[in-house]
C-alpha cells in the first residue's frame, strides 16, 4: 500500500509543453516494425502470456507491493522481502508452478531476498552434486521449504581463490564423521546470502583432509540452526554482516565453525567420494566436474546481463525521449505561439552515442545467453553419459563471458543513470537501487577481472595444442578460429567503402583474427620470453575479453545469417541488422588499438568503421522507443518514475516526493534543544 500523501499539490497544475504520454506516442508512431512481433521473437509467445498471468497474480497481492520500498529502513525492507519470499513459496505450492514459472515471478518482483541462494545455489548444488540418497535426504525437503539452505564458499580472507579456502573438513574413521572447523578469523565464511538470519543448513566448501593429507575444497552439508527455534546450534557463530551498498534485502552473513561434527553422508559425493571404512579418496573423473554449480550460475549471469541492459535502456530511452533541454542552435524551432521549442534529449548525438550502443548490446547478449545455456545443457547431457569433451570449453566460456557481461552491464546501468541527468539520481528513477543491487555480480562467483585467467589458461592450452600437435586438439569454436588464424596470419580485410560492412563474415573474421593474435602474442611472452604469470595478467584479461567478444559477435552473426524465424519477418530483420552493425562497429571502434595491432584492418578501414557508427546512430534513433517497448518489461518490474510506459514522468516524480514520510514531521532547528529531533519531542512548557 502506497504511503500517504504528506504535502498537497494543486491538482490543476500540469507539465509545460507536450505531455510525456503524447511524446512517447509520437515516438512509437515512427516504428518501422511491430514491437509486439519483436517481443514475441525475443521472448516467445508463451513467456509473454505467462508474464501477463503472473502480473495479474502479483500486482494485486499486498506481499508484492513496491510503493513503499524506497522509504523504508533496512529492517523494514528485510521484513518485507521475507514476506515476499514466503508468499512466492506459497503461490508456487498453491498453483503448482514449475521452477521456471517461479523464477519468472521472482524476476518480476525484483527484490533480492532471504531465499535467493536457497532457490539457486543450494538447490542446484544438491541436484548436481548429490547422490540419490543425499537428494532424498536434503533436496526434497529443500524444494518443499522444510529446510532453508545457503551456499557457504567465500571467506573473509578468500573469495576468487577457492583453492585457498581455510575452512577444514577432517574425516575421523573411528566415528565415521567429518569435523568441520574454522581455524582462523579469516576462515570465517563471509558474504553468504541467506546465512545471516534465514538459513538453517549450509553447503560449506572446506578443505577435505584424510589421514593428514589435504585433497582440496569439497562441499559438505552442515546444519547451522535449529529448524524450529531458529537459534544457532552449538559450535556455530552466525551473524548478518551489516548494511551494504545495495542488496540490503538479503541477509548476507558470516559463519565460524568450532569442531562441528557432521555425518559421513553429508559430504556431497556424486563425483568425489570418501570410503567410510578406509578413508580412501575416490577422485572425480575430471576436477572441473566439481565446478558444475559455478558454471550454472555463470550461465545465468550471462542471461541476466541481457535483461539488465534491457531494463536500464528502457528507463533511460523513454525518459530521454520526453525530456527537453535547450534549443537547436543551428535549426531553432518554434511552436504556434512563437515560443522556442526545446530539443528532446534523445536527439542529442552525444546521448545517442552513450545509449544506443547499450541498446544494441542488449540484443547481442540475448543471442549469447541462448548460446551459453545451450552449451551448458549440452555439457550436462554429455556428463550424464560420461562424455567430458565439452567440459573445459564450457567452463572457459562461462568464465570469460561472465567477466565481459557483468563489467559491461554494471557500466551500462550507470551510463543510463547519468543520461537521465539529475532525476536519475533520485531513487524514484529506479536506477540507483538497481545499480547497487546489480554490482555484486561483478565480484561474486569469481571476480570479473581475476576470472579471466581461467579463460585465458584454456586459450593457451588450445593454442599450444594447435601449434605442437593439431591432430590431438579439441574440435570446437575456439580451436576453429585459432586454426584459421595460424593457417593464414597475413589475412587482411577487404573493406574499401562503408557499404562493404554489411557482411557478417567480415566481423566474424575480424574478431576471430584479433582474439587469436592476442592469444598467440601473450603465449609467446609466457613460453618464449618466460614472463611470470603475474606480469601477464593485463594481457590475459585482453585475451579473455577478445575471445568473449568474438563469441558474442559470432552468435549475433549466426542469427543474422541463419535465424529462419527472424528472416521470415523482413521488418524485424532490417532493424536487427542495424543493431548488429551498430554493436560490431561500436565495439571495434572502442577496441581499435587491438584490431589495428593485429593487422587485420588498417587505419583507413578503422575510420570507415567509426563513420558507420555515426550513420547507424541516426538510423536507430527513430526506432529507439519501439525497441525498448519490445523488451516487454512491465512498469511493475521497472518501478521507475522516469521509465513509465505512459510517459508521465514528471507527475510520478511529484507523487514520489509528496509521499516521503519526512514531510509529515515538523523539525526542531533550535540549537539549544539538543535532545529534541522534531517539534513533537519538545516538552509542552517549552512550546508555550
Amino acid at each position: 500500500m502506497a504511503p500517504p500523501i504528506n504535502v498537497a499539490i494543486p491538482a490543476h497544475l500540469t507539465p509545460a509543453g507536450i505531455s510525456g504520454n503524447k511524446l512517447l506516442g509520437y515516438e512509437r508512431a515512427k516504428a518501422s516494425f511491430d514491437s509486439q512481433d519483436m517481443a514475441e521473437y525475443i521472448h516467445g509467445k508463451a513467456y509473454l502470456e505467462e508474464q501477463t498471468y503472473l502480473l495479474n497474480v502479483l500486482a494485486n497481492d499486498p506481499a508484492f507491493d513496491k510503493s513503499s520500498m524506497h522509504y523504508l529502513g533496512r529492517t523494514e525492507r528485510f521484513r518485507a522481502a521475507m514476506k515476499k519470499d514466503k508468499r512466492l513459496a506459497q503461490l508456487q505450492r498453491e498453483h503448482n508452478w514449475s521452477d521456471k514459472t517461479s523464477r519468472h515471478a521472482d524476476f518480476l518482483c525484483d527484490s533480492p531476498a532471504p531465499f535467493g541462494l536457497h532457490k539457486s545455489m543450494f538447490i542446484t548444488t544438491l541436484r548436481n552434486m548429490g547422490t540419490d540418497e543425499q537428494r532424498e535426504a536434503f533436496l526434497k525437503p529443500a524444494e518443499a521449504y522444510q529446510i532453508i539452505g545457503c551456499y557457504a564458499q567465500t571467506e573473509l580472507g578468500h573469495g576468487s581463490n577457492v583453492q585457498g579456502l581455510e575452512t577444514t573438513c577432517t574425516y575421523e574413521e573411528e566415528t565415521k564423521e567429518f569435523i568441520v572447523h574454522s581455524p582462523t578469523l579469516t576462515s570465517a565464511k563471509w558474504w553468504i546470502g541467506g546465512l545471516g538470519r534465514s538459513a538453517d543448513h549450509a553447503i560449506v566448501m572446506a578443505q577435505l583432509i584424510l589421514k593428514g593429507k589435504s585433497y582440496g575444497p569439497h562441499p559438505i552439508i552442515v546444519q547451522i540452526r535449529d529448524i524450529k527455534t531458529r537459534e544457532p546450534l552449538p559450535g556455530r557463530i552466525i551473524a548478518d554482516i551489516g548494511p551494504k551498498a545495495g542488496y540490503n534485502t538479503t541477509d548476507n552473513g558470516t559463519l565460524l565453525l568450532d569442531q562441528v561434527r557432521v555425518p559421513h553422508m553429508n559430504l556431497l559425493a556424486r563425483f568425489a567420494k570418501v570410503d567410510p571404512d578406509t578413508a580412501a579418496y575416490v577422485p572425480p573423473k575430471n576436477s572441473a566436474l566439481t565446478y558444475g554449480t559455478l558454471t550454472w550460475v555463470r550461465a545465468n549471469i550471462v542471461q541476466d546481463a541481457r535483461t539488465v541492459l534491457m531494463r536500464a535502456t528502457t528507463i533511460a530511452i523513454r525518459y530521454c525521449a520526453i525530456r527537453r533541454q535547450f534549443g537547436d542552435r543551428d535549426a531553432p524551432k518554434f511552436d504556434e505561439h512563437g515560443r522556442p521549442v526545446e530539443t528532446q534529449v534523445l536527439d542529442y548525438t552525444m546521448v545517442q552515442y552513450r545509449l544506443l550502443p547499450i541498446l544494441a548490446q542488449a540484443f547481442a547478449f540475448h543471442y549469447t545467453a541462448k548460446f551459453m545455456y545451450n552449451l551448458y545443457h549440452a555439457n550436462e547431457d554429455n556428463v550424464q553419459s560420461g562424455d567430458l569433451s565439452l567440459l573445459a570449453d564450457t567452463h572457459a566460456s562461462s568464465s570469460g563471458l561472465k567477466s565481459l557481461v557483468t563489467l559491461t552491464a554494471a557500466s551500462a546501468i550507470e551510463e543510463c543513470r547519468r543520461a537521465c541527468g539529475g532525476h536519475g539520481y533520485s531513487m524514484s528513477s529506479g536506477l540507483p537501487s538497481f545499480y547497487a543491487d546489480y554490482l555484486p555480480n561483478v565480484t561474486w562467483e569469481g571476480d570479473s577481472y581475476m576470472l579471466t585467467q581461467q579463460c585465458t589458461r584454456y586459450l593457451f592450452k588450445m593454442m599450444r595444442q594447435l601449434k605442437t600437435n593439431p591432430a590431438t586438439a579439441e574440435k570446437n569454436v575456439t580451436t576453429e578460429y585459432m586454426a584459421r588464424y595460424l593457417a593464414k596470419k597475413d589475412d587482411r580485410a577487404d573493406i574499401k567503402y562503408i557499404g562493404d560492412l554489411y557482411s557478417p563474415v567480415f566481423f566474424i573474421k575480424s574478431f576471430a583474427h584479433r582474439a587469436a593474435y592476442l592469444v598467440e602474442q601473450t603465449l609467446q611472452l609466457r613460453d618464449n620470453a618466460r614472463r611470470s604469470w603475474n606480469s601477464l595478467l593485463v594481457e590475459m584479461y585482453r585475451c579473455s575479453k577478445a575471445h568473449s567478444q568474438f563469441l558474442v559477435v559470432r552468435n549475433f552473426s549466426l542469427a543474422i545469417l541463419n535465424d529462419d524465424e527472424l528472416n521470415r519477418k523482413p521488418a524485424l530483420r532490417q532493424i536487427m541488422q542495424r543493431l548488429y552493425l551498430l554493436f560490431c562497429c561500436y565495439t571495434m571502434e572502442q577496441e581499435a588499438a587491438d584490431f589495428l595491432t593485429s593487422g587485420f584492418i588498417d587505419g583507413r578501414q578503422a575510420h570507415i568503421v567509426s563513420n558507420k557508427v555515426q550513420e547507424l546512430l541516426a538510423e536507430v534513433r527513430p526506432q529507439a522507443v519501439p525497441l525498448v517497448d519490445a523488451f516487454a518489461l512491465p512498469d511493475f518490474l521497472l518501478n521507475s518514475s522516469l521509465g513509465r510506459a505512459d510517459g508521465m514522468a514528471y507527475e510520478a516524480l511529484f507523487d514520489f516526493a509528496v509521499r516521503e514520510p519526512i514531510n509529515s514531521t515538523r523539525w526542531d532547528v533550535n540549537i539549544d534543544d539538543l535532545d529534541a529531533a522534531d517539534m513533537d519531542e519538545i516538552p509542552r512548557a517549552s512550546k508555550l
